[in-house]
């Protein structure tokens, strides 16, 4: 397709710009002014739609197809959250305006959905406080071991180590690290956390155990309550990667079974877009003896029913963001929980496992599960008899691109040989999934009849197949419009 400047052509217009008021010369200092015109493209209106109107097609977005993207939930974003969002009253707060005791009318809405949002997160995973501020989930990851570190450096405990199961999402041994912590791994049995395992590389200096439960197999960890107190035995902090918590939500409250730390993924649980509909938010939740640590400023509530910004935490980590985090992200997640309410949020979490599970059944004679037992919102599947045909899940995956179907995560987790995972979340019903399924067993029934079809797929995107090692290696950037 043709870039905007490649259909230009020299003299034709789309608009005429109405004449400059006043003396432009006089008004705008001379160094500012143009010598020479702006080198924008010179199209007619319609040649501006069309183009647009093209590109608009190209993309592909949950509000037009399905994902079953496994670890990220990609699920339809709920239009009236973007309404709410909307409101004058909110988009036109500046957040520099001046937050005091009392005062400030002009912000006690915004603040209130703040400090609401917090309660409701609270509730829902148990945690005695919340901070918004951290704006993706990697990011709440990082504050997350930040107050981990502020915690034992407090006590004058010598830590130094965090311990990541291989099963847990690919960011918590970056956050670890970046941190400033040693990572240890330890080895899944059976697709869950070991407890004897751990308790082989437990001592003194073991900060704490970040584990994502439901884990990224889709599996729910059954030795929770001895690796709680193991950890807790060695004055360890056990951190929830909270990626996975709309399985559970509702079901299970993190706090109440010995978490100490949460960061929830707002784009996965609750709703606000994903990915390039962003931005991200990624808030933290810390059970009672940590939260005096939270990030700078909190959204207090006073007796007469104000609300203000409190700075006056000594022990606190400081600023992690910019203001109060991404504001638009944490309203539309806050009219969300409201509008599903305790019913909603229970039977989401429901709907979600119940709709894996359906996908797991009706895959599993045409993939191989390695873990073939009730899962929670994800599964894996793995592609490795194909492989030993020379259709390998990359192929697969390229092939149901040319069905129409977003293809699923490959390659991870890394315990699983060719691995493809399976996410179908909430919100789809069930003649989109079983429409899936059928494209997908069509696909595995030509690995042995006719496997170069596979092989060679996408043929119907607008881009096929490339040696991507090679254009990651060797790329050519080409500026076609000359500028």
């Amino acid at each position: 397709m043709k870039t905007i400047f490649q259909d230009s052509a020299k003299g034709r217009a789309g608009v005429w710009p109405k004449e400059p008021r006043g003396n432009t010369e006089a008004d705008i200092p001379a160094h500012l002014l143009r010598s020479d015109p702006p080198r924008l493209p010179e199209l007619s209106e319609i040649d501006v739609v069309r183009h647009f109107t093209r590109l608009s097609r190209l993309n592909y977005s949950v509000d037009s197809n399905f994902y079953p993207l496994g670890s990220c939930t990609m699920k339809y974003n709920p239009k009236f959250t973007e309404a709410v969002a909307a409101q004058p009253g909110f988009t036109s707060v500046h957040p520099l305006i001046p937050q005091l005791k009392g005062a400030g009318n002009m912000t006690q809405g915004a603040l209130e959905v703040l400090y609401e949002t917090e309660q409701l997160l609270g509730e829902i995973t148990g945690m005695s406080a919340f901070t918004l501020q951290p704006m993706a989930g990697a990011h709440g990851e990082l504050t997350g071991v930040m107050l981990m570190a502020a915690y034992h450096n407090d006590k004058g405990n010598k830590k130094t180590k965090i311990i990541v199961p291989d099963s847990a999402h690919g960011t918590n041994p970056a956050s670890a690290a970046i941190a400033g912590y040693d990572v240890v791994s330890i080895a899944s049995k059976d697709g869950m956390i070991d407890p004897d395992e751990l308790e082989k590389v437990l001592d003194d200096e073991v900060a704490g155990l970040m584990m994502t439960c439901p884990n990224t197999l889709g599996l729910f960890e059954c030795g929770l309550e001895r690796i709680v107190k193991l950890i807790h035995g060695v004055d360890g902090l056990l951190y929830y990667d909270g990626a996975n918590l709309n399985a559970i939500m509702g079901k299970m409250r993190v706090g109440d079974v010995g978490f100490d730390i949460v960061h929830l993924n707002l784009h996965k649980t609750f709703a606000t877009p994903h990915g390039g509909g962003g931005p991200g938010s990624g808030p933290v939740g810390v059970s009672q003896r940590l939260v005096d640590y939270l990030p700078i400023s909190r959204v207090v509530k006073l007796e007469d029913g104000q609300y203000f910004l409190d700075y006056d935490y000594p022990k606190s980590i400081g600023y992690i963001a910019p203001f109060y985090g991404n504001f638009g992200v944490i309203l539309k997640a806050y009219a969300y929980i409201l509008r599903l309410g305790r019913e909603g949020i229970v039977r989401a979490s429901e709907n979600a496992v119940l709709a894996a599970n359906y996908l797991r059944k009706r895959i599993e004679k045409h993939l191989e599960v390695p873990y073939d037992r009730i899962c929670m919102h994800e599964f894996v599947a793995s592609a490795a008899r194909q492989a030993e045909k020379g259709v390998r899940a990359l192929d697969i995956a390229k092939a149901l691109l040319d069905k129409g179907h977003y293809a699923p995560t490959i390659y991870f987790p890394l315990i699983v040989k060719e691995c493809l995972m399976f996410e179908p979340t909430e919100t789809e019903s069930k003649e989109t999934l079983d429409g899936f399924v059928d494209d997908l067993i069509e696909i595995l029934g030509r690995v042995e009849s006719d496997a170069a079809s596979i092989q060679n797929a996408p043929v119907t995107m607008p881009v096929q197949r490339l040696d991507e090692v090679r254009a990651a290696r060797n790329m050519e950037l080409v500026d076609d419009a000359g500028l």
